[in-house]
């Protein structure tokens, strides 16, 4: 019994915002193709084919379908692959994601999403000035009430959602206006991912963050979570459940939580498959799910270059969580960690503040 995931961008690069933060805008620049349009019939059908003929009955496919905005595809893009999917008549357990900005959600793709059983990831970076000044539509104008408008037709629908927050330096200095507006919008699921640098020019963006600034919404942002669950108000913060899964358990429920990748692969809009959602380059295509095997793809996928990991730094050699931490993600490093050189670690710090509570609570979790 195989658990998979595939990553499908059906509308490439292509975006209805103009966010001032998106890693993928950077990533698709530096492609001798920055887009490949929306994903044409006879490529989506080619794709399914060649995934579900590696897959056996018993099986777990989750399909994440992101972006760029993946909901550009179209709704009647969605409707037939779901029916082409069931007209295989197969064994196999499916579940749809689907990471959306929101603007285009209304009452038509929500009965559909409903009915299919998606769960959504709704960007909105929770404070409004935060979330105003960096996404943006085509006309510079922010787009925080069209997002709170859509998630609140996702609660009308009852469909599962979460939100995804971009951390930014900026919206980290202020981990207690973060929380009690999380409080306010009522808000039960949230990501908080850190907004990353440049690829080839890490320190030139005006918004990534830093490991001190990690460090500090972390540790504050957890003394206001646990202080809400002590007394029986839960909210699900990923970053706190993937540590406590990881302690109560030892699963890995985030790629690069342990210092490895997951097994995953990003379907491009012209069936081109690449390693991981940070190296969808040129250098690192694997080939392509239109012509090629699925099993193929993924032998190509476990030696991939971006996949090697560099020396961890040096504060890692004689770091308590090494074992469970393992450098954690290569691409997040920088942001959140320490590079070889650092004298401080964000993720190390944060640990030191708040391992022994999520310890105590990790220890109340059935096995």
């Amino acid at each position: 019994m195989k658990h998979l995931t595939i990553m499908l961008k059906p509308a490439s690069s292509l975006c209805n915002l103009r966010c001032k933060y998106c890693f993928y805008a950077d990533i698709t620049s530096l492609r001798e193709v920055s887009s490949f349009g929306v994903m044409k019939e006879s490529a989506m059908t080619a794709v399914m084919d060649h995934i579900f003929i590696d897959l056996d009955d018993g099986d777990y496919l989750t399909l994440s379908f992101q972006g760029g905005e993946p909901m550009l595809a179209g709704l009647p893009f969605y409707r037939n692959l779901v029916q082409y999917i069931a007209g295989k008549k197969r064994n196999i357990h499916i579940n749809y994601t689907l990471q959306t900005n929101g603007i285009l959600l209304d009452d038509d793709w929500c009965k559909f999403l409903a009915k299919y059983g998606f769960l959504i990831g709704i960007s909105l970076d929770i404070l409004p000035e935060s979330h105003d000044a960096v996404r943006v539509d085509t006309a510079g104008q922010g787009t925080y009430e069209q997002v709170l408008r859509s998630i609140s037709l996702l609660k009308k629908h009852h469909i599962e959602h979460n939100v995804l927050c971009t951390l930014t330096r900026q919206t980290a200095r202020h981990p207690a206006k973060v929380w009690a507006q999380i409080k306010k919008l009522d808000l039960s699921y949230i990501q908080f991912t850190p907004c990353l640098g440049d690829l080839n020019s890490p320190g030139s963006s005006a918004y990534a963050l830093t490991p001190e600034r990690f460090f500090h919404f972390y540790s504050d942002l957890f003394d206001l979570w646990y202080r809400d669950f002590a007394t029986g108000n839960y909210r699900s913060i990923k970053l706190f459940d993937d540590l406590l899964q990881l302690l109560a358990k030892g699963l890995v429920t985030s790629c690069g939580i342990s210092g490895y990748c997951q097994p995953q692969i990003v379907v491009e809009a012209d069936g081109s498959a690449y390693p991981c959602d940070f190296y969808c380059l040129d250098q690192f295509r694997l080939g392509s799910l239109v012509s090629d095997s699925l099993r193929t793809i993924y032998e190509k996928s476990a030696v991939s270059p971006c996949k090697v990991r560099d020396l961890l730094p040096e504060l890692c050699s004689a770091c308590q969580y090494r074992k469970f931490c393992g450098g954690g993600c290569k691409r997040m490093q920088r942001e959140t960690a320490c590079m070889p050189g650092d004298t401080f670690c964000g993720y190390q710090a944060f640990l030191d503040h708040a391992l022994r509570p999520l310890m105590q609570i990790a220890a109340g979790i059935p096995g």
